[in-house]
């Protein structure tokens, strides 16, 4: 309960502009998902989103069958809001991710900057069964590197670099693709990012 009330109180006081993770065009999460080639009609879910604006993009590329999950209802209202109208065509979830039981599969289950934020075994286990289970093609994971903050909004973080990732995933899936990128916050502090794509190995 004590997480969910830090991130409740994170998007009920703080702007965009005022959170290091936002970003004003996702270009290497949108570049990853492009590259899956998978059809405008495949099964998305941005896992632990906050109010990004991924979906805005996403809707704009014609993906149709998007789900947006945060463990924040102080997020998902914000994105609500910002989409207006066309958050409709969104399936929202608040959720924890440890606490999180989909009732349906995922062709492509993208996480930019939550699964870091998981510091406990079992939470780590509990998350690659869920990917294991609940992923029909792609998972996208974008984490800070090694060269990255061990912080983030007063939480301990795990930093990762492609062979931890590919440690974690690799029983269930593929290495497709990795890429290291520094993203610049709003107040113009780096943080580089460590981003995986795999493919499920069938």
């Amino acid at each position: 309960m004590e997480k969910k009330q830090h991130w409740e109180n994170v998007y009920e006081t703080k702007s965009p502009n005022e959170v290091s993770w936002t970003q004003e065009n996702p270009g290497i999460s949108l570049d990853l998902i492009r590259q899956t080639n998978l059809p405008k009609s495949a099964k998305i879910i941005d896992i632990g989103a906050g109010d990004s604006n991924l979906v805005d993009w996403l809707l704009k590329e014609g993906y149709s069958n998007l789900s947006v999950l945060d463990i924040s209802s102080k997020a998902i209202e914000k994105a609500k809001n910002r989409l207006g109208e066309f958050a409709e065509n969104v399936k929202w979830i608040v959720s924890d991710i440890n606490d999180f039981q989909p009732e349906e599969s995922y062709d492509l289950w993208h996480d930019r900057a939550a699964f870091h934020f998981l510091t406990d075994q079992k939470e780590i286990e509990n998350y690659r069964s869920l990917t294991s289970n609940y992923i029909s093609n792609s998972l996208i994971i974008g984490t800070f590197s090694k060269l990255g903050p061990k912080k983030c909004s007063g939480l301990n973080i795990v930093q990762y670099d492609e062979r931890d990732l590919n440690l974690i995933f690799n029983e269930n899936f593929s290495l497709f693709n990795s890429i290291s990128s520094d993203h610049i916050t709003p107040f113009s502090t780096i943080q580089n990012f460590q981003f995986c794509s795999f493919k499920k190995i069938n």
